[in-house]
């Protein structure tokens, strides 16, 4: 603003005003008004200075308020979903950890042993050399099983009870539940200072915090608070689509997920700037690490947002400095994932760590491949070298580490689209979560509109961008590059033709080049990459719709952005669309809500108790068992007996210990069941009735499972039927309710029963060869 002063840049005197007109001068050549236009003009300046800092300030302020208070509210959500499901806080602790089924059970059992050992570094050596999970084998289960969650929270744990301790503020409140039914009562604590109670909280906080980030990405895709709350609300009216922590709290995705939302963010930002800073990379290095360290399926989620971005770049909506900069941070998280799972040999050989290889290379490859000056030439060669190059790099570093744990996922993509079965596909494609998506899926979307809004939202983006690089006139560039300084917002202007401008192209050569590699909403079409990816994941595996439908939500906020619908009319008209929109979805969305809070439970496994009551009363310490994978967690974290299998399914010996303990359920001979049990160690095994004759779909019962491998006991009654009727010679039946069935291998069969069958024979001299 112009300053008032003497004799220079003086206000205009209008023609016909005399003396006493505004603006006349004294004999000093001032303005008689200077000093009061002076005094306003300083005020004017102090206020157009402080007044849009402290306005963006506020509105900071506001997001940041708005934000916490979705992550409670969604903390709240989850556990009061949790609590009614289970009514956990009426549990004793022995029916807690009952609750915690499958892989759950054998998380949370790391993490018992870390706060009940006498220090937290005896415990964390505990689960580092522990021969109680595959016994005998000793393991480092913090590198097998991406403990790191377990591991943290054990020491929190541990310094929360010192230091309460120490203060003599009580941790917990307990009292005497009596649960009818001629059950004996129980003790029922509650409080952080109840192991159950403070891991669990710690999950519904970090997933709390997950929806206030969710909250945060949707205003700054959108540049609208509107569309940070169209996210929001899109997610809890899909909850039950978007998110199982309420029902899981343990399992793996429930602590990485969180940590991939604020990973995303940080690409997102880093991909909307022209000149990402190197501090980027440090962020996105750290965000990358937190996700992969508690979760081993982190890599695919990760190669698929390394070719979503290779796919932005070689669209040329961003350049190799900016790729660069994405590249650094992956590959600096992923070295230090691998150095603190202790060079985890399925990082090290993965597709993801490949992937980043053959990126790496092609942007080197950058200045040669410019030289061809056909753009659709650079981008062929450009797929051809990532395929190719990752391809070899995974292959090579598989061969070269002697890794096969994986050869189990290239299996189960081959079942799905051949007539490929075995083993151990069947064993992951019989349930539910990896088979293909459900088809009342996307049936459930559509009802909350989430489904219509997302591909809203991506289609008027595409066709802006076909717009934008295929369909703007000559002029319309030139119009646009000489109105660029006039206008305050040139995503959303409009030149005078009527006409959405071309994206303005700076003059000089060093701009030139960056605005070629850095065009208008490479972050927008970077999550339209990473929502198909996703997409096709979630239609393959049931199970990963848990990155498919949040991203969804996440798009649908783009149905703010006044850049991509301003078309609509004015902001008021904008936003009372999206105001009808809202209170469309909400009919069946409110209707989903609803559904969810009137789901009311109380756990009760009698039979379960039963059994483990029964293995800590009546076998030792050193007794070694072998059942069903999800027994078997609970049979660790209950009793702490060792055991010979258990869910986490992805190592290759893993696969092979589970194949001779299953083969209890199909059709061989006796023998040969217990031959396999005696290669393991095992003192008793627990036959699961039901498991004999159950299926989730046909041919998806474990005897008809073996059958694929057991041509010759095809048609044979199951072995589990006859152990059931007659255990001997080569088994004791010492335990029996309505589900379980105990029974102890003898060391040696009856006498006159015993015999070498040519199959247990083929099996041992095998075993030996595969020892050698």
């Amino acid at each position: 603003m112009a300053r008032t002063g003497h004799g220079q840049n003086q206000p205009r005197v209008r023609a016909g005003r005399g003396v006493g007109s505004r603006g006349a001068h004294d004999p000093s050549g001032s303005s008689i008004s200077g000093h009061s236009d002076d005094r306003g003009s300083k005020s004017r300046r102090r206020q157009s200075l402080w007044s849009p800092w402290q306005s963006r300030r506020l509105y900071a302020a506001f997001v940041i308020g708005l934000a916490v208070f979705i992550a409670i509210l969604h903390r709240n959500h989850i556990a009061h979903m949790f609590e009614r499901d289970r009514h956990f806080s009426h549990l004793s602790t022995l029916e807690r950890e009952l609750t915690f089924r499958t892989e759950m059970g054998l998380y949370y059992s790391y993490f018992k042993t870390v706060i009940e050992a006498d220090s937290f570094i005896l415990g964390l050596q505990s689960i580092m050399y522990d021969n109680v999970t595959e016994f005998p084998l000793i393991i480092n289960t913090l590198k097998r099983f991406n403990l790191y969650p377990e591991v943290l929270l054990g020491a929190a744990y541990r310094t929360y009870e010192t230091v309460m301790y120490k203060m003599g503020i009580p941790t917990k409140l307990c009292w005497q539940v009596n649960r009818g039914q001629g059950l004996s009562p129980v003790q029922s604590c509650e409080g952080l200072g109840e192991p159950s109670y403070f891991y669990i909280e710690s999950v519904f906080l970090l997933n709390g915090i997950n929806m206030g980030v969710f909250f945060l990405f949707g205003v700054y895709l959108s540049g609208s608070i509107i569309g940070g709350l169209l996210t929001v609300l899109h997610f809890f009216y899909n909850h039950g689509e978007c998110t199982r922590v309420q029902w899981t709290p343990p399992l793996r995705e429930s602590f990485a997920y969180p940590f991939l939302v604020i990973q995303m963010f940080t690409v997102t930002v880093a991909l909307r700037s022209s000149r990402p800073s190197r501090s980027s990379c440090v962020v996105i290095a750290v965000a990358t690490v937190c996700f992969m360290l508690p979760w081993q399926f982190a890599q695919f989620a990760l190669l698929m947002q390394l070719l979503s971005v290779f796919a932005v770049y070689v669209l040329r909506f961003i350049g190799s400095r900016t790729v660069r900069v994405i590249l650094c941070g992956l590959f600096l998280g992923l070295v230090t994932s691998t150095v603190l799972l202790f060079a985890n040999e399925m990082l090290l050989s993965s597709f993801f760590a490949a992937g980043l290889v053959a990126v790496w290379f092609v942007v080197l490859l950058e200045p040669l491949l410019e030289k061809l000056k056909f753009p659709l030439v650079i981008m062929i060669l450009q797929i051809v070298l990532l395929c190719g190059i990752t391809i070899g790099v995974k292959f090579a570093t598989s061969r070269l580490l002697g890794v096969a744990d994986d050869e189990h996922i290239g299996d189960i993509f081959r079942s799905k689209f051949t007539d490929f079965k075995n083993f151990h596909t069947m064993l992951y494609t019989c349930a539910p979560e990896f088979d293909f998506m459900e088809t009342a899926t996307p049936g459930r979307i559509l009802k909350t509109l989430l489904g219509p809004c997302a591909l809203l939202s991506v289609a008027v983006f595409v066709f802006r961008l076909a717009q934008n690089e295929y369909f703007c006139r000559p002029e319309d560039k030139l119009e646009s590059n000489e109105e660029n300084t006039k206008r305050s917002s040139p995503k959303t202007a409009q030149n005078k033709n009527g006409h959405v401008p071309c994206t303005p192209s700076p003059d000089n050569a060093e701009n030139r080049l960056i605005q070629f590699r850095h065009k208008e909403n490479a972050e927008i079409l970077y999550h339209v990459f990473q929502l198909t990816s996703f997409t096709a994941m979630a239609v393959i595996i049931m199970r990963l719709k848990l990155f498919w439908t949040p991203h969804l939500c996440l798009l649908s906020s783009l149905l703010a952005s006044r850049q991509f619908f301003g078309w609509i009319g004015t902001q008021s008209r904008h936003y009372m669309a999206v105001g009808i929109l809202i209170a469309a979805m909400s009919v069946q969305g409110v209707a989903n809500l609803q559904h969810q809070w009137s789901i009311v439970g109380e756990f009760s496994n009698i039979q379960m108790e039963e059994l483990v009551e029964w293995i800590q009363t009546n076998t030792n310490s050193d007794s070694v068992f072998a059942g069903p994978m999800p027994t078997m967690a609970t049979v660790k974290l209950c009793t702490g007996r060792p055991i010979v299998n258990h869910p986490h399914y992805e190592d290759v010996g893993l696969r092979e210990r589970t194949k001779l303990v299953y083969s209890m359920y199909s059709r061989k001979d006796e023998e040969d069941v217990w031959r396999n049990l005696q290669k393991l160690h095992v003192n008793f095994a627990i036959l699961e009735d039901s498991w004999c004759t159950r299926r989730t779909k046909p041919g998806c019962a474990l005897p008809e499972i073996w059958d694929l491998e057991d041509e010759l006991n095809r048609g044979r009654e199951p072995v589990c039927s006859r152990l059931h009727k007659k255990p001997g010679p080569f088994f004791s039946s010492v335990f029996h309710n309505d589900v379980y069935h105990v029974l102890e291998v003898l060391k040696e069969p009856t006498t006159g029963h015993f015999r070498h069958s040519k199959e247990s024979r083929s099996v041992l001299h095998s075993d030996k060869e595969r020892k050698r």
